[in-house]
């Protein structure tokens, strides 16, 4: 109940933001109209959210043929975990990175790049995939697919809105009904900021918790602080360029890093803190086999 409250209520939240830019941009009628939109988002989100995400992201499926090594990998953390057996995909760029997707465990996917597959060690990737799998065993990756589909669209719907005002797209209104324009110009700057910061509410903690869960997966959380600080080097020096901010939440590190306002809004905690807590465990042999 707890996740299905915390993903009623993002949801929500989401919706309100939605029927909020309706109305700043089009008045009455484009409230009614986005709380439509908003209605079939939601649905649409929660069914095939992870097949718009993998999609956004470039990604295609492979199997124990195509990828052996990986696919032995997932098998192999998914027993541990108890999980059914993801989808396994791979995406075509050089940025070492990862991500889980997926509304509950038996329709999972599990995403690497073909950047990460090359800088890592098999022991690396393991414990990055067990991080990906704490994901999927949290159930974090219907929220996070959820919100990243939803805060996609609104970012899109407020750079449509830019180019329409460049136009005249909001004159012609004077009623109270119609749109203020003053109101349009605040929603557009201010929407996809107010997306970006539900995102990072929920993602940090998320991202510390699956690191944790990740560690006592793999039995090793030395490798997954190992992999996450040649991780941060790697993104550094192969940001993801064409990456969509709207889905960066669901890496296991920050796509867009290097980039000053991507660092300074980042929906990741600081991969120096994640590696100091990770090494703490290993530390004090403490974290235990996942039950």
């Amino acid at each position: 109940m707890g996740g299905f409250f915390k993903t009623a209520l993002l949801l929500t939240a989401l919706t309100v933001l939605l029927v909020l830019v309706g109305r700043a941009l089009a008045g009455t009628s484009g409230m009614l109209v986005m709380l439509a939109f908003a209605l079939i988002m939601n649905v649409v989100s929660y069914w095939f959210s992870d097949k718009i995400v993998l999609a956004m992201n470039g990604a295609h499926p492979v199997g124990p043929h195509e990828a052996p090594e990986l696919y032995a990998l997932v098998a192999e953390v998914a027993r541990t975990a108890r999980l059914p057996m993801p989808r396994v995909y791979i995406v075509d760029s050089p940025t070492p990175n990862a991500f889980a997707t997926g509304r509950d465990p038996s329709h999972a996917a599990v995403a690497v790049t073909t950047g990460i597959m090359r800088l890592l060690t098999p022991r690396e990737l393991r414990a990055v995939l067990a991080h990906e799998l704490g994901h999927v065993r949290n159930r974090d990756t219907l929220i996070m697919t959820v919100v990243a589909v939803i805060a996609g669209a609104i970012t899109a719907i407020a750079n449509m809105a830019q180019w329409s005002m460049f136009f005249g797209g909001f004159g012609g209104h004077r009623d109270d009904e119609g749109p203020n324009p003053i109101a349009a110009v605040l929603m557009i700057i201010l929407a996809p900021l107010a997306a970006m910061l539900i995102q990072l509410a929920i993602s940090r903690t998320r991202e510390y918790e699956a690191d944790a869960t990740g560690a006592r997966l793999s039995d090793d959380p030395l490798a997954l602080a190992s992999a996450l600080e040649k991780l941060q080097a790697g993104v550094a020096a192969y940001p993801m360029t064409n990456a969509n901010p709207a889905t960066a939440s669901l890496y296991i590190v920050n796509p867009l890093s290097g980039q000053a306002l991507a660092n300074l809004f980042s929906t990741h905690p600081p991969i120096p803190e994640r590696v100091a807590r990770l090494r703490a465990m290993a530390m004090q042999r403490s974290y235990g086999a996942v039950a």
